[in-house]
């Protein structure tokens, strides 16, 4: 049995960590997968019995999607620590497509996308060569910062609510924070890898006794929520609408594999362009099988990077219960509502924390893996991360272009790859790296 097996197998025998290790990942990235069908609900004019489905069925598609990945074979699935959930790029095309055609246009057009990232999925596995450490280190530093501030609108009760920022607010979410911090300080072990999972149940119950958590959604909420193909009806085909989602997908596919080669040097892995080949073909089944029952795009979530990164377990098993807990989150609402319970304060503080491990992950892998003396990497670094910060901190600067333009330009993730991307074939071609950037200092995973 080989060294990683072993760490699986240990893991294994002990099913109540690993559980509660699965659930922590569940929490960690809840709120971003619900919000996309919250969204487009809203924007679409949904009423309450859709979007009580389409949450559901985006919970049950997110556990799915997840386990193909993590499942590899000769065909698909990546094999890597990572959970799968709505592509959040894809909001504003499928509103927009959802306004303009009509919702069965929506998913014929992701119908269509998951069949071109399936079809092409060899292709883009070749795009290894194009992200030698100094891209992969920016992009894992990109996608902390650029999760930062969502990590603070939470902490203040999520931007727009009429109590954000206040002072009851504010001591939840730092609170959470302060103890997670504590916790990585003072324990170790198995501890220290739920430090996140018990700042979120502490904090909760801190929100419960000041009076801040409202039961009504559990209370509202089914014990069982059945699957239905085409529930908005047969899907319809238009050409620019399947375009826009072919963009998306592309955006999608950049932001996947940064997280894949980020994932890959914290446990440890080569990756070949078959690996990725693999997981961008999981990623187009998906949001095949999604399109089926109208759900939405899936692709890898950054936010469990982080927490990998914090918690230091980085087997498969721990993935493998979470994305079964999503699964039945999707068929049992009223277990699904039991996760609506965490303040947006309480969520924030844990996330402050989650994000920062993302940030400190990439500047790791630039400090070990990218000579740093050469001009044409700093600057690599410089462009690419301040190109993800601006355009995070103010989108509203390229709100006079085109659509088809504004998804490559609307997400600090996508914008600060591509500047990656395209400095580091102007300065350092397409080579492969060699010397200080070939090869990764890496962790011993935690084995509770």
């Amino acid at each position: 049995m080989s060294q990683v097996d072993n760490r699986v197998f240990q893991m294994n025998r002990h099913p109540m960590k690993t559980f509660t290790l699965g659930l922590q990942h569940v929490l960690a990235m809840y709120a971003g997968a619900v919000i996309v069908p919250l969204i487009v609900s809203s924007q679409l004019g949904f009423t309450v019995e859709q979007t009580t489905y389409l949450v559901a069925i985006d919970l049950l598609m997110c556990g799915i999607a997840t386990l193909l990945q993590v499942f590899t074979n000769r065909f698909f699935g990546i094999g890597l620590p990572v959970v799968l959930g709505c592509a959040f790029q894809a909001v504003m095309p499928m509103v927009v497509i959802g306004n303009e055609y009509g919702i069965p246009y929506i998913y014929g057009a992701i119908l269509a996308m998951g069949l071109f990232v399936v079809v092409f999925s060899g292709l883009f596995g070749k795009m290894i060569r194009f992200f030698p450490p100094v891209v992969t280190g920016s992009v894992v530093t990109i996608i902390g910062i650029t999760l930062i501030p969502v990590a603070f609108g939470n902490l203040g009760g999520g931007v727009g609510s009429e109590d954000f920022g206040s002072p009851q607010n504010l001591i939840l979410g730092f609170s959470v924070l302060i103890f997670i911090v504590l916790l990585n300080k003072f324990s170790k072990g198995f501890l220290r890898a739920i430090s996140v999972l018990l700042g979120l149940l502490l904090g909760t119950l801190a929100a419960v006794l000041m009076g801040q958590v409202d039961g009504t959604p559990v209370a509202q909420a089914g014990w069982f929520h059945a699957v239905q193909p085409f529930y908005f009806g047969a899907p319809k085909f238009n050409a620019t609408a399947i375009l826009t989602m072919i963009i998306v997908a592309m955006v999608g596919i950049a932001e996947s594999t940064g997280v894949f080669m980020a994932l890959g040097k914290i446990v440890g892995r080569d990756l070949s362009s078959k690996d990725l080949a693999r997981g961008y073909r999981a990623e187009g089944l998906a949001i095949f099988v999604g399109g089926l029952f109208n759900a939405f795009p899936y692709t890898t979530f950054s936010q469990n990077v982080g927490l990998i990164q914090m918690s230091r377990v980085k087997t498969r098993d721990v993935i493998v219960v979470a994305g079964g807990l999503l699964i039945l989150l999707g068929f049992v609402p009223k277990i699904a509502a039991v996760t609506l319970l965490i303040p947006d304060a309480v969520l924030g503080g844990a996330m402050v924390a989650m994000f920062g491990m993302v940030i400190s992950s990439g500047l790791r892998m630039i400090g070990s893996q990218v000579d740093l003396n050469r001009h044409e990497n700093l600057f690599i670094i410089a462009c690419s991360v301040g190109m993800g910060l601006g355009v995070t901190v103010a989108p509203e600067i390229f709100q006079s272009l085109p659509t088809t333009l504004r998804i490559l330009t609307d997400n600090g993730i996508v914008a600060g790859t591509f500047t990656a991307l395209v400095l580091n074939v102007l300065f350092n071609g397409v080579k492969q790296p060699s010397g200080k950037e070939q090869h990764a200092e890496t962790e011993e995973p935690f084995v509770a």
